[in-house]
């Protein structure tokens, strides 16, 4: 029925925008920063495991872990550089306009570097669908659907159960608590924009073997995950989930029932209504018990 195949779909296409918007929402809700340069990031891991799959015929999902690496790394230094340094010499609203400054910046050296042109990855199990009954599934989009809500658990058990996570937490609810007991906040900070970094990355590689992708779309990543974010609340990657599920099942029956120009205007509206009848998200702030 083409009901289920659209909501199978959407879930696929949800599983992908929870991934590259679980990062966003951890920066948000842990330093209350918007990172304007999320899709950026995204687009630098496309591009690293398309380099890696090109040049080594390494298939992305196993390159995951380097790009996570590389993307750690910079967005480590990327946030004790410049973005704590806007926001102690300055405001959050500074270093959101340094994220901004940042995100053209990497989309004109993507250019540079790889062109403007469309890429994508096939992977050598891509063009093998699965049939079950009316429902067509596609191999790649289902491994990449595993892997983003692998990597999800995989986000919950650090925040959850790792010290990282727990001091993650507690800097997020009352960072002058955690600094009485001997936390270093910034260094908290950096590690936690490393995570957002390396998961952005890892959104990245996944996105490549599901959709073409371009240095113009580091705007719509971004913008995916603020609305992923608003849907869903802030700080948790369950939020992100249920975000990301809802945008991509309203993504594609939009597109289904009504159009394929229309999703994005779909979006829209349901970002306005969500911030006028509940600001705070379907799950609400996860950090927001303590503030």
């Amino acid at each position: 029925m083409l009901a289920i195949q659209t909501i199978a779909d959407g879930l696929v296409l949800g599983g992908l925008y929870a991934l590259s918007a679980v990062g966003f929402s951890l920066i948000f809700g842990v330093m209350g920063v918007v990172n304007l340069s999320h899709g950026a990031l995204v687009m630098i891991g496309a591009y690293l495991a398309w380099f890696v799959w090109h040049s080594l015929g390494v298939d992305p999902l196993l390159a995951i872990p380097v790009v996570m690496g590389v993307l750690a790394v910079f967005g480590y230094v990327y946030q004790r550089v410049l973005i704590q340094l806007a926001v102690d010499r300055s405001s959050h609203v500074a270093s959101m306009l340094v994220t901004f400054g940042v995100a053209l910046m990497l989309r004109n050296t993507l250019v540079l570097v790889f062109s403007p042109d469309l890429r994508s990855i096939t992977p050598s199990y891509s063009g093998h669908p699965l049939v079950l009954g009316s429902i067509v599934l596609d191999p790649v989009r289902l491994a990449a659907l595993a892997a983003s809500l692998v990597l999800l658990g995989a986000l919950a058990m650090i925040l959850q159960r790792s010290k990282m996570g727990r001091v993650i937490r507690a800097t997020a609810q009352q960072e002058l608590a955690a600094r009485l007991c001997g936390v270093n906040a910034h260094h908290i900070y950096g590690l936690t924009f490393a995570v957002s970094a390396a998961f952005a990355g890892a959104a990245g590689a996944i996105l490549g073997i599901v959709l073409p992708f371009s240095p113009p779309d580091e705007g719509l990543w971004t913008l995916n995950a603020f609305v992923v974010v608003v849907l869903g609340g802030v700080g948790s990657p369950a939020g992100a989930l249920v975000g990301g599920l809802v945008l991509g099942v309203m993504s594609t029956g939009t597109s289904q029932l009504i159009g394929a120009a229309f999703p994005n205007a779909m979006m829209f509206a349901v970002l306005v209504l969500m911030l006028l009848v509940r600001p705070s998200g379907l799950l609400g702030n996860a950090f927001a018990g303590s503030r």
